[in-house]
């Protein structure tokens, strides 16, 4: 939940509205889901999903294409973030270490955008609410299953999406997920807005997602060093092997019935920390904490 007003267009990626949903009366641009869903957790489990596949088919497109993959620059910004379990960053790890082979130059950058006095006043108009903000998960806590890989031209993801009731922790009841990701999001919309914080996202909902890893050159999949066409068989092997881990996701990592999900199929927001509300150069790891939220 980025605090610094950007364009969702950075070096040829669009990152267009692929939610499926229209406007909405409501000034918090969370709604729009929410109500296209009926409020319905089970209807808004198979319409999130439609983002990312979307996005990615449309990138799969111009990635086989004779376009490089774009180039990240860098952005300043404020956001509060989940750390996420001790789990999420394992499992990640090891999607990263599933590439390799395949893109071997493959990393993260860092983003920046406004100035340092620019952020501070930022920080200094949520002083007053970051506390709330961070501990929000606390009694909000929203559950995340079915993690897949997706992409665009820019970087690969760790997506998920908003439980429906399947397989939920011994602790946690099944209705409990009618309490989504972007219930969460929704709120702490509003209470950035209700003092007076510009929120402006980067993605449009109905995002879930772990960015792992950015296209920072196109030697990986290029025809040679000098020649950067896409060779359409490293392009082909690339999207392959990604759709190998996907399968390999499903069948280890999803919820099957009368089971539990496995460590890092699942991600309960706030679980063992709360929201990090940090300050910087913070996306891919930059910045400072402002305040680590209470986890559970």
């Amino acid at each position: 939940m980025a605090t610094s007003s950007t364009s969702n267009i950075e070096n040829g990626n669009v990152f267009e509205d692929l939610s499926g949903t229209g406007s909405t009366t409501s000034d918090n641009p969370y709604d729009a889901l929410i109500d296209a869903c009926g409020n319905s957790p089970v209807y808004r489990h198979f319409l999130v999903p439609n983002g990312p596949n979307l996005r990615r088919l449309k990138s799969k497109a111009v990635i086989r294409s004779t376009e490089r993959p774009g180039m990240a620059r860098k952005r300043r910004s404020s956001l509060a973030n989940d750390p996420a379990s001790s789990s999420i960053p394992f499992f990640t790890n090891w999607c990263i270490l599933k590439s390799t082979p395949i893109l071997p130059m493959i990393g993260t950058v860092s983003f920046s955008g406004l100035v340092h006095h620019q952020i501070d006043e930022i920080v200094n108009t949520m002083s007053s609410r970051i506390a709330e903000i961070t501990d929000y998960p606390l009694n909000h806590r929203a559950r995340l299953v079915k993690p897949m890989l997706s992409y665009d031209t820019a970087a690969i993801a760790l997506s998920f999406v908003p439980a429906a009731g399947e397989s939920p922790p011994d602790e946690r009841q099944s209705s409990a997920d009618n309490y989504t990701y972007h219930h969460l999001r929704r709120d702490l919309y509003g209470l950035s807005r209700s003092i007076g914080v510009e929120v402006a996202s980067r993605y449009v909902v109905p995002s879930a997602h772990l960015t792992i890893a950015r296209f920072v050159t196109p030697n990986d999949i290029s025809i040679s060093e000098k020649n950067e066409t896409p060779d359409p068989l490293k392009v082909q092997k690339l999207l392959d092997w990604i759709e190998m881990i996907n399968t390999e996701l499903r069948d280890r990592y999803w919820p099957k019935d009368n089971q539990h999900i496995k460590a890092g199929g699942e991600w309960i927001v706030g679980q063992k920390k709360g929201l990090d509300c940090r300050k910087g150069t913070l996306w891919y790891g930059g910045g400072e904490t402002v305040r680590l939220g209470k986890g559970f």
